[in-house]
């Protein structure tokens, strides 16, 4: 598998009065106690991308690379502003498959083909503290970057980074960035070298994703409804995209992120059906409701097996009974023996990359209802509202439905509804700013008191499942019995809660002050 490092860096270039072609002298910078000289290497990368630029406009970049210490194939992930993933793996003729899939979801049915050739002549030094511990690398570069194809343009340049040393604090860039803006430096404007070859080879528009509309900012009442809701459903296709790629690397929480993202998208739909043609979004909301409840056998079990560890961990050692621990680690193995599996061969399937097509279409030419052209507030706190008197109506019979099976479907229907009315308020928040945030954190506080009392159903049906095994087996059930009594104790209690914390959330004062 691809070896990944995080690389946090800046980039400079030098002021028009300025002609530095050589690295400064940095040995002045504080916290350095010697500058060393690491010589001149020659570097030569072929830069990789889809003919309308998929990678480019998303700000990854995938390279083959010669010379240096680390030559090979480099896929670089924006994490942050100045602060990259990057995952390399070894020399080969081709794109390798592993990092073509880390990128599927963006290149799609697309061919990756060779984009920019970029050769540099980099002078490097490290600046050492006082153990001789490298704190940061800096080069100059010495910049010629050819197009391949379209004519063969060329452009040259130098270039000047400065890398964070493993360990180090990222504040130490701010005190470089001090003596480098002295010795007539400042920040680049282009994020990446690939970004200025194809500025100067070829021109910035070819950087832009096809059907990707410019960024628009966003104020209380600036823009109509129809950019609100295109902008928010815009946010969540590229988080979607983002995790995508997450959890092919299997990150920590990128499951359940991704599938957030699903449910945002789907909600935002529903919401607002009187801005975008449910006609269109009805069946791309079914699309999405497929793909999170595919992530969810996944997310599901992760949340179980994790809860029913740190209740084991909490019980006295007296209270463990039989082979508990082996049970539990054996459900939380099934994950990585099927789930995940089948988790990536859907991401690499064509019924997923249809559906982001589908996504990639609908910003590409929205269907667009009468009212997307009215004041945002109005139309989209009036869809906030009506999302609440669903998730009161839901609430009110969760309250009076006999405690048991039944209510624990209804409160199971009433988390639906509080989620769905806390992502409608999450994107009208832009434009009915403060009363949005406040009624969405309201909505959010009802939905994980409910999404908890959800997750002990869920547990108590993996705990029995367990018990049923372990007393076929001819083992104790003692402890996962106490363990299942401890999650029916955990559940009454939140039903308890929850007539104040829906008291709390419900008052008119919060709807009220969504009125424009």
């Amino acid at each position: 598998m691809a070896d990944t490092l995080r690389e946090i860096e800046r980039k400079y270039e030098a002021d028009a009065s300025a002609a530095a072609a050589s690295l400064p002298d940095l040995s002045r910078v504080a916290g350095v106690a010697a500058v060393s000289g690491e010589g001149t290497h020659k570097l030569d990368a072929v830069y990789y991308d889809t003919a309308d630029r998929r990678l480019a406009a998303a700000g990854i970049t995938l390279r083959r690379r010669t010379g240096g210490s680390d030559a090979g194939w480099h896929l670089k992930l924006p994490v942050a502003p100045g602060v990259r993933d990057e995952i390399q793996a070894p020399l080969s003729p081709d794109v390798p498959r592993a990092l073509a899939a880390l990128v599927r979801a963006r290149v799609r049915h697309a061919e990756l083909v060779p984009l920019v050739r970029i050769r540099s002549r980099r002078e490097i030094s490290r600046l050492l503290d006082a153990r001789g511990t490298v704190l940061a690398e800096a080069s100059a570069d010495r910049v010629r970057a050819d197009r391949l194809g379209d004519g063969g343009r060329s452009a040259r340049w130098t270039e000047f980074e400065v890398e964070l040393g493993t360990g180090t604090d990222p504040a130490f860039l701010d005190t470089v960035e001090k003596r480098l803006r002295k010795e007539g430096l400042h920040p680049s404007d282009a994020p990446s070298k690939l970004a200025r070859a194809l500025e100067e080879t070829g021109g910035k528009k070819e950087t832009k994703r096809q059907g990707q509309e410019p960024k628009r900012k966003e104020k209380r009442g600036a823009a109509t409804a129809g950019d609100h809701v295109l902008a928010y459903v815009r946010r969540q296709t590229d988080a979607l995209l983002a995790y995508d790629t997450a959890v092919r690397r299997d990150a920590e929480d990128s499951v359940h992120q991704m599938r957030v993202a699903t449910r945002r998208l789907r909600s935002a739909f529903r919401t607002y059906g009187g801005v975008l043609d449910r006609k269109v979004t009805d069946p791309l909301g079914a699309e999405l409701k497929w793909l999170a409840e595919e992530l969810g056998a996944d997310r599901d079990r992760e949340v179980v097996a994790a809860r029913l560890q740190a209740c084991l961990a909490a019980l006295p050692v007296t209270l463990v009974l039989g082979p508990v621990r082996a049970r539990l680690r054996i459900y939380a193995a099934g994950r990585a023996r099927g789930t995940r599996k089948r988790v990536l061969a859907l991401l690499d399937g064509e019924r997923y990359l249809a559906l982001l097509d589908a996504l990639d279409a609908l910003l590409a030419d929205p269907p667009l209802r009468r009212a997307a052209a009215r004041p945002a507030p109005e139309v989209l706190a009036g869809a906030v509202l009506h999302d609440y008197e669903r998730l009161a109506g839901r609430v009110e019979t969760a309250l009076g439905t006999e405690a048991g099976p039944l209510r624990d479907t209804a409160l199971h229907e009433a988390r639906k509804a509080a989620k769905r009315a806390r992502y409608a308020a999450e994107a009208a928040v832009p434009a009915l700013g403060k009363p949005a945030k406040r009624f969405r954190s309201r909505m959010k506080e009802v939905q994980e008191l409910l999404g908890d009392h959800q997750d002990t159903v869920m547990t108590r049906t993996v705990l029995r499942a367990l018990a049923i095994r372990a007393h076929a087996a001819g083992e104790s059930t003692f402890t996962l019995g106490l363990l299942y009594g401890r999650e029916e104790q955990h559940a009454a209690q939140g039903e308890r809660e929850l007539p104040d914390v829906w008291a709390k959330a419900s008052r008119k004062r919060y709807r009220a002050d969504l009125q424009p």
